[in-house]
This record gives structure tokens, C-alpha cells and sequence, in this order.
């Protein structure tokens, strides 16, 4: 059902400082984009030297938990498989994704989020 992790995302209250400790640790900055229409609360991805994961960067402070991201072969069927499950919790239900296929998140009952992303 989860193929790989695809990204963590971490909260960050000074974005500018983790980009540039990241950096120092060598990872390239590989994109940045907003959360909101307002552009108040940041995304940036921050690429290793090998292999496709990211480390993914957010200062929304309504998020200041970590996130990892699974990519999944179906994130529809991956839902109604984990639905009934009264120990997941939905944070959102499967919707689309700008960039293609859909995305839903959920709670883990270890408390951990993970955001699920695929057709």
C-alpha cells in the first residue's frame, strides 16, 4: 500500500536561518511556495545530494508538528481500506492535487501525520 517516503516537512519559526542550516549541510533549496492566498505562510523544499527525498520546511504555526509525506499507488483506495479503521484519524479526506492525482492526510493512532500522495 505505501510505496516511499517522498518528504518530511518540519515547522520552522525562522525560515530564512533553517534554509541557510540546511544549506550549510548540503541541501539545495529546490522550490518554495505559500500555504495561503495571503502569502504569509511559506513551503520550501529543500532537496539532499542523493536520491529524491526532501526535507520540506513550513512556518505556519497552526502546523508545527512534523509531517511525513507517503506516496501511495492510490490515495482513494488507500482511504477506503483505512476508513473503517476507528484508529486513524482523517485530518483531511482525499482531494486534488494541483499537481495531479489526490492527497489526503491522516493521524496514525501513534499520533503521527502522515499525508498521503498519489493517482
Amino acid at each position: 500500500m505505501w510505496k516511499r517516503i517522498e518528504c518530511l516537512a518540519i515547522y520552522t519559526k525562522d525560515i530564512e536561518k533553517s534554509i541557510n542550516f540546511y544549506q550549510s549541510l548540503g541541501l539545495t533549496k529546490a522550490w518554495e511556495t505559500y500555504q495561503d492566498k495571503e502569502k504569509q505562510w511559506r513551503l520550501v523544499g529543500m532537496r539532499f545530494p542523493e536520491g529524491n527525498s526532501e526535507l520540506v520546511l513550513k512556518n505556519n504555526p497552526d502546523l508545527n508538528f512534523a509531517e511525513t509525506e507517503i506516496v501511495v499507488e492510490d490515495v482513494m483506495k488507500t482511504y477506503e481500506k483505512l476508513k473503517s479503521n476507528a484508529e486513524v484519524q482523517w485530518i483531511r479526506t482525499p482531494f486534488p492535487n494541483s499537481l495531479g492525482g489526490h492527497v489526503a492526510v491522516m493521524k496514525a493512532p501513534d499520533d503521527n501525520v502522515f499525508v498521503l500522495v498519489g493517482k
